[in-house]
């Protein structure tokens, strides 16, 4: 049996060129925004299933204190800062307990490494869970505020003004939490500094400030959902003072900027580890 080369037989099997043994060009990279709704849907369809128990927890809880705060002030101020506060604190509740407990397991458990590996930006991946989880808080913040406003006898004609808090206010709240799960070393740790976040919210939030001592008005100051909080209360105001509003929003937007860029510069390093 005589061997013919593949050349001299037509149509025969051509010499592989030498450049495509060469390695391959990687695709160009995810961009942001495309990336980013698509965590926020896979981290929506995974969480749906606990909607319901988390909206009424949350829920509850914010009522139940509204409801307690009843017997110890009266309408006027006290009962602005009341409803105002135990509104923002549905969102407290999810972004800083919720999301410090979920980076913190998604850490201990490796998850982490399955976003490592997928061509999207990091920044996409704290935001697209930040924004998934705040989703839920929206019915339960709404359902507290109507539930206020009509316990103390406040009125209702600015409850748009929660468009605007929740997001931002769930921006701040979001970066801190995912940064404190992203950052502890143990996953009870991460559980530990949410729920010390969330109780900081309720006491600080939802109490009057001009019962406070001033060493704990300097330490309200401090926390970002104070200024969610201080920007729904003054709607309540007979004529409001929309200059102050807004600088009380853009102090939340200035937070969660900061605060989200912590939570990405966290993800990275905990990702790389």
């Amino acid at each position: 049996m005589s061997v013919v080369p593949a050349e001299v037989l037509p149509g025969g099997a051509r010499a592989v060129p030498d450049t495509a043994a060469g390695a391959a060009e990687l695709g160009p990279s995810a961009r942001l925004w495309p990336s980013l709704v698509a965590v926020y849907r896979a981290q929506l369809s995974r969480a749906r299933v606990a909607r319901i128990p988390l909206l009424f927890v949350a829920t509850f809880q914010s009522i139940g204190i509204a409801v307690m705060m009843r017997g110890v002030v009266d309408s006027g101020h006290e009962a602005q800062s009341v409803v105002a506060g135990s509104s923002v604190l549905v969102v407290a509740y999810v972004a800083l307990n919720l999301l410090s407990q979920y980076f913190g397991q998604l850490r201990a458990s490796g998850g982490l490494d399955h976003y490592a590996t997928l061509p999207v930006p990091p920044a996409a991946v704290v935001l697209g869970a930040a924004a998934a989880y705040a989703s839920f808080t929206v019915p339960g913040t709404l359902v507290t505020a109507v539930f206020g406003c009509a316990l103390f006898g406040l009125p209702l004609s600015n409850l748009w003004i929660l468009v605007a808090v929740i997001p931002l206010a769930g921006a701040a709240l979001a970066g801190l939490g995912a940064a404190c799960g992203l950052l502890a070393p143990r996953p009870e740790l991460a559980t530990l500094l949410g729920q010390l976040g969330m109780s900081a919210a309720l006491l600080l939030g939802v109490l009057p400030a001009d019962r406070m001592p001033e060493v704990v008005r300097l330490a309200r100051d401090l926390l970002p959902s104070t200024y969610g909080v201080e920007a729904y209360a003054r709607t309540f105001q007979a004529d409001p003072d929309w200059a102050v509003v807004l600088a009380d929003l853009g102090v939340c937007a200035g937070v969660g900027v900061v605060s989200l860029a912590v939570a990405t510069w966290a993800y990275r390093r905990a990702a790389v580890r």
